[in-house]
């Protein structure tokens, strides 16, 4: 019960932005990797709060807020964050939205609609500018390409504490997967120690990387907690 007495807030599954009544802009996010994180926190003794886009068996102590949009996502996630030990955002957020949403169907008849998106909030910056010292934020990078060097440009731009990066065309990992492979970017040194740090060749330096070959999103889970621990161990 390593996490016991600590609250941890996980995120879980893709957001979905509606065009319409019927129709949205989705992603392949089966939230099987977050709620994996939110069940081995629990059974490290963690309080644990989950705001999923899906429902998914867990354990009854846990306990879930249903969201469906980023803005949704984004208000129960602030709304919770601020009494968090850990927050951990492995849910996959829209970067994007539809400026406006139609009440009512596009009908084919009317010929191809044409939308204009503008940008969803920024959840993981918003809760990096907003947290505690002893706070640990995790974020999540689904990356395609340039792995290494966006993983560590969103550590120090979000003022998070690890960033957990994995490849969302290999084989075997990413969305609706059973397992993954990933890599979990974390700073060698306390925030307090990194002041105007930002990712050249210096900072690089002080970034720790672990990588995970692919295994279940549980034992996935279990790395990242491991990592999470030893941070806030330092953090004492």
């Amino acid at each position: 019960m390593t996490l016991a007495g600590k609250k941890a807030l996980v995120t879980a599954g893709g957001t979905r932005e509606a065009i319409d009544a019927v129709r949205f802009i989705g992603n392949k996010s089966s939230g099987k990797q977050g709620y994996a994180i939110a069940e081995e926190a629990f059974e490290r003794g963690a309080d644990v709060t989950l705001v999923a886009t899906v429902v998914r068996e867990m354990s009854a102590g846990i306990d879930r807020l249903l969201v469906e949009s980023a803005a949704e996502m984004r208000e129960a996630v602030v709304g919770c964050a601020g009494e968090a030990d850990i927050v951990i955002m492995a849910a996959a957020v829209a970067d994007f939205r539809p400026s406006s949403v139609r009440p009512v169907k596009y009908k084919k008849s009317e010929g191809v609609p044409t939308l204009t998106l503008e940008p969803t909030a920024d959840i993981l910056a918003e809760l990096g500018q907003a947290k505690s010292a002893s706070q640990v934020l995790v974020g999540f990078a689904a990356e395609s390409d340039n792995l290494e060097a966006n993983a560590c440009r969103k550590l120090a731009e979000k003022n998070a504490d690890i960033i957990v990066a994995n490849n969302i065309i290999a084989a075997g990992a990413g969305f609706d997967s059973d397992t993954n492979e990933v890599m979990i970017f974390s700073w060698s040194e306390l925030a307090s120690d990194l002041a105007g740090r930002t990712v050249d060749q210096t900072a690089a330096e002080t970034i720790n990387q672990l990588h995970v070959p692919s295994v279940s999103k549980r034992e996935v889970a279990s790395v990242l907690l491991d990592v999470v621990e030893s941070h806030m161990a330092r953090l004492r």
